[in-house]
């Protein structure tokens, strides 16, 4: 049996994605078979189309990280040890190939629909969350209290970063490029934002922290940002970095990491292995996911694309025009 998907044809510009058909892919054990009603669309995706971040050893080569849909089919104790069987509703972290009809997902990745979501809704929130939860309370053990720096807060990483943060009693400030995604982003419950293209974001977070300094950093730009990053902190500060957007490469002052307990670290959650991610999913569906059901975390979608119109949904992603995540339909 066969299914739709939408394939990267040669590494390139969004015009190299193309719809095709495969085979269905089979469940292994511990693993169940969605039927995909969404995937949500991811900056990983785009890297992944230009030929710039190749998925892990036996992933799908068809990209898409999360989806949402319907169990089909899968390994029943596993289902069962996880509270789940066939004809759920579920939405699920991969490793690749979930912009297409069907997938396969580890059981452990796979978390029930917050009650009150769609489909759409609920396939725009594995990457992100998981991501969040990771570095922003795993990593950077962000505390109730503290406070935190968003870079990038109108990104489908920031709008739930800010979210999130809130959530656990932190106060959030965030960087964007416009004065549209700043009043989104305090509309989602930033404290401030910040406009870089307009301000330096060094000198208004010394000014906003009456020169304190915050207390997390969630760092998606890299480059500069990194030095820069660090004199916003406050002492015994992390900064965590889960992307490299401004480039890989870095300069920072070492005596101030030391003199001050700095904490610099990062990470990428796609090559983790499923013990790993599970227990990421075992701390949001016990943590985040009544935030999301008491109505005080919210996915934000900001367009859906029908599976046809995967060129369009990444052009659109690379302009930086949105505000949340962008969602493909099947």
């Amino acid at each position: 049996m066969q299914m739709n998907v939408v394939e990267i044809s040669s590494f390139g510009a969004p015009e190299v994605l193309r719809l095709a058909r495969r085979e269905l892919p089979e469940p292994a054990a511990g693993e169940v078979l969605i039927k995909v009603s969404a995937s949500g669309i991811n900056r990983p995706d785009v890297l992944q189309r230009k030929g710039h971040y190749a998925p892990p050893a036996g992933a799908s080569d068809i990209p898409g990280l999360e989806v949402a849909g319907v169990i089909e089919a899968g390994d029943g104790a596993a289902m069962a040890l996880a509270g789940l069987r066939v004809g759920d509703s579920v939405c699920a972290l991969l490793t690749g190939g979930g912009y297409a009809e069907y997938c396969v997902a580890p059981v452990g990745q796979c978390l029930p629909v917050p009650q009150g979501l769609s489909l759409v809704q609920a396939a725009s929130l594995p990457e992100t969350c998981f991501t969040v939860w990771s570095n922003v309370f795993d990593r950077a053990a962000l505390q109730p209290g503290e406070s935190i720096l968003i870079h990038g807060g109108g990104s489908g990483i920031g709008v739930m970063a800010i979210q999130m943060a809130k959530a656990w009693g932190a106060r959030v400030i965030v960087t964007v490029g416009s004065e549209e995604k700043a009043q989104a982003c305090m509309a989602l419950g930033a404290d401030h934002a910040i406009n870089y293209r307009t301000q330096d974001f060094v000198s208004e977070v010394a000014s906003l922290s009456t020169g304190q300094g915050v207390n997390v950093i969630l760092d998606m730009v890299a480059g500069d940002y990194i030095d820069r990053g660090l004199r916003c902190l406050a002492d015994d500060g992390r900064l965590v970095v889960i992307a490299v957007q401004g480039g890989a490469r870095a300069s920072l002052d070492a005596a101030a990491v030391l003199r001050r307990r700095l904490t610099l670290t990062g990470s990428t959650l796609r090559a983790r292995n499923v013990s790993f991610k599970a227990a990421i999913a075992r701390a949001l569906r016990r943590t985040v996911w009544p935030w999301i059901e008491a109505g005080l975390v919210k996915p934000v979608v900001h367009q859906t694309f029908s599976s046809d119109r995967a060129v369009q949904a990444h052009a659109l992603m690379e302009s930086n025009q949105h505000i949340g995540k962008l969602v493909l339909c099947w």
